[in-house]
């Protein structure tokens, strides 16, 4: 990681982005009470010298290297390529899920950290949906011996159990929500209350890529040594960029994270899985980019599940760190402007991709990715994908936090 890596590639052939405004075409901005405009201001012009310090830079490459594992693999699966009868495949898979704790989530959350460090905040606040980002950031706090506070929903909780204690043996507080739809969205909300009241100590350190400006750079930056390492692991293996890259959608961190190196490139086709739950015509979903509409919710302007009042709609995923009603601003954008295109698989799908991947290749996927894993199956029997088709897909996380889901859907138990 060098400076450059948080300046390349930033203008898609339209423009820069974000720009001077936290915008991404119509999307983005800062959408917040009076009480943290100046908060958010004091974290851009932090981030913006961070960005450019070698010391900084240096520190995060040299952590990012020894402590989170990185580079990670990057391999072939010819097992799971052969089973889907498509001649000459070749599917290389992008492994976050051997990143310490175990997903992408913690790139970003050591980034930010030490940012938090850089400007002086003692305690950190996060949100967390499937888990992964809060033990990320517990994991990073806990190394770097600061405070570390978590609002996750009553329903992630009981679904994702392993990660709560996980969360508690690393050292964190994990804050139970129960309003609303007791998920993301309320841990968000809980997260912003805090941090209004502990705004000159405490630092929300926000999971996605999605909530007001500056957050989408930040998370975009950070997470984008994901594409900048597979774009050199796919020439070195290949001699040529893929025909498509695949990550699955929730906010977008791991897809933006993925896509953003490849965007200039419009031979490779970016797509996109987002959860389409219980079937999108069921309503029972959480296909922001597929099924949503433009409306202002955490802070920005973009995609998300709304009614005709402007209502935000209740969501349905099998995997919790899809569940959420939005979609970052950058990939809200990346769709009008038809560079990414947008898919959604169902919670059978997703189950079906898991199982899949862990038969045929050893892998035990996350449910998050495994809606990727899934739609790219659908892809090939439907005769979507061109003989001697090379593509890239994001292993966000491993599926160690959803054995107990896994057990009782496919009936694996013990």
């Amino acid at each position: 990681m060098t400076i450059d890596h948080f300046t390349a590639r930033n203008d898609y052939r339209h423009g820069v982005f974000p720009d001077e405004h936290g915008r991404f075409g119509e999307f983005g901005g800062r959408y917040v009470p009076e009480g943290l405009m100046a908060a958010l201001l004091e974290l851009d012009e932090a981030y913006s010298l961070a960005r450019i310090d070698p010391g900084f830079v240096d520190e995060l490459a040299a952590l990012l290297r020894d402590r989170v594992g990185r580079p990670t693999l990057f391999h072939q699966v010819p097992r799971f390529a052969e089973s889907l009868a498509v001649p000459g495949l070749r599917v290389y898979l992008k492994r976050e899920d051997m990143a310490h704790t175990g997903a992408h989530k913690i790139n970003n959350a050591l980034g930010q950290v030490l940012l938090a460090k850089r400007m002086g905040k003692s305690r950190i606040i996060a949100e967390t949906g499937a888990g992964q980002h809060g033990v990320a950031v517990a994991t990073v706090c806990s190394m770097l011996g600061l405070t570390c506070v978590i609002y996750m929903g009553a329903d992630d909780m009981r679904r994702q159990a392993s990660n709560v204690v996980r969360m508690n043996m690393l050292g964190a507080e994990v804050r139970a929500v129960h309003a609303g739809g007791r998920r993301l969205k309320e841990a968000i909300s809980e997260s912003v209350r805090d941090w209004v009241s502990n705004v000159q100590t405490t630092y929300y350190l926000f999971g996605t890529a999605a909530g007001p400006a500056p957050y989408p750079k930040i998370v975009r930056d950070l997470q984008t040594v994901i594409g900048i390492e597979a774009r050199a692991q796919i020439l070195k293996s290949e001699g040529r960029l893929p025909d498509y890259v695949m990550a699955c959608v929730g906010g977008g961190s791991n897809a933006i994270g993925l896509f953003h190196s490849f965007a200039d490139d419009p031979q490779v086709r970016l797509i996109g899985v987002e959860a389409a739950g219980r079937g999108i015509e069921t309503g029972d979903h959480a296909a922001s980019l597929s099924a949503g509409s433009p409306g202002e919710m955490d802070g920005a302007y973009s995609y998300l599940l709304q009614d005709e009042d402007g209502q935000i709609s209740r969501t349905h995923s099998i995997a919790a760190g899809l569940d959420y009603p939005g979609v970052g601003p950058e990939l809200s954008y990346l769709k009008d402007t038809g560079r990414v295109t947008c898919r959604a698989a169902n919670d059978e799908a997703a189950l079906r991709g898991m199982r899949a991947l862990s038969r045929s290749e050893g892998i035990i996927a996350a449910l998050e990715s495994a809606h990727a894993v899934g739609y790219l199956m659908e892809m090939a029997e439907d005769g979507e994908l061109p003989a001697d088709s090379v593509i890239v897909l994001g292993l966000s996380g491993r599926g160690d936090k959803d054995l107990a889901i896994a057990a009782q859907r496919l009936g694996v138990g013990a």
